[in-house]
């Protein structure tokens, strides 16, 4: 656990050392990217519980948030199948997630869609996603439209490519990346390394309410709470629940196909 300690520690002071050594850069918001699949338990916590702060504390006035839904997923040998890790309905859901990036550019919008999507898959209800359409107070149509013209299977590449491309490669899910540097398993300290990282002069309500000691006993100690890209497609669902998951993720389908014929 001290070594797990002292590791996040050192890399918090390496954003730090940077920030110093590049200080004449003028205010710059942070790139923050979140790597991760629509299915995975630790993405929807991060994205719920530690993402969503960021509209609370003033974070996000210096942060460019980038999602990328597609995370440990693989594409076939034909060059465009894909198969995720929990399953077809994830495939689904992550499609439709690309598709809300696509349609509503604006981040307020669609994070609060997304946001929704992830709260139902924590809470195990994610099937009634289509719920959230009413619940963001937004039209069905550009997803509709962007899933059933095939749009989404080409954001879902584009965002297959961008995944695999990274350097270093990611190991797990979800993979959080500050200004082009992964945290690696400090992800839910992500406040930390934003406010380290920051170069500019404005006063940030969740940089300054930031405890003394940044990595928490709480936090260094939990078990590292990831899904392994070298994990089964099928996990952490058994197998023998694969038909039953490729049915549901039919009837998913099925749902978006009739939306869009409306």
């Amino acid at each position: 656990m001290a070594l797990r300690r002292l590791a996040s520690l050192f890399l918090l002071l390496s954003y730090l050392l940077c920030s110093i050594g590049s200080f004449s850069v003028s205010a710059q918001n942070v790139s923050l990217a979140l790597y991760y699949e629509s299915l995975c338990p630790y993405s929807a916590n991060f994205i719920v519980n530690g993402l969503a702060k960021i509209f609370e504390n003033g974070l996000v006035s210096i942060v460019d948030l980038k999602l990328v839904p597609y995370g440990n997923a693989k594409i076939g040998s034909d060059g465009t199948s894909i198969t995720c890790q929990h399953g077809p309905y994830e495939c689904l859901l992550n499609t439709v997630e690309a598709c809300a990036l696509n349609a509503w550019p604006d981040l307020d919008t669609h994070f609060r869609f997304i946001y929704c999507i992830e709260s139902l898959v924590m809470e195990g209800t994610y099937r009634r996603w289509p719920s959230c359409f009413k619940k963001s107070g937004l039209e069905s149509k550009p997803i509709t439209n962007c899933t059933s013209s095939g749009l989404g299977k080409k954001l879902e590449l584009k965002y297959a490519a961008e995944t695999n491309a990274l350097q270093p490669p990611h190991k797990y899910v979800p993979w959080v990346v500050v200004d082009g540097q992964p945290l690696y398993e400090d992800y839910m300290n992500f406040i930390s390394y934003v406010c380290a990282a920051y170069k500019g002069t404005a006063a940030v309500k969740a940089c300054k309410e930031l405890p003394l000691q940044t990595v928490t006993e709480v936090e260094s100690d939990r078990t590292l709470q990831v899904s392994f890209a070298e994990q089964s497609s099928t996990s952490p669902f058994k197998a023998t629940a694969a038909a039953k998951i490729t049915s549901q993720a039919s009837s998913g389908w099925h749902q978006v196909k009739m939306a869009a014929s409306k």
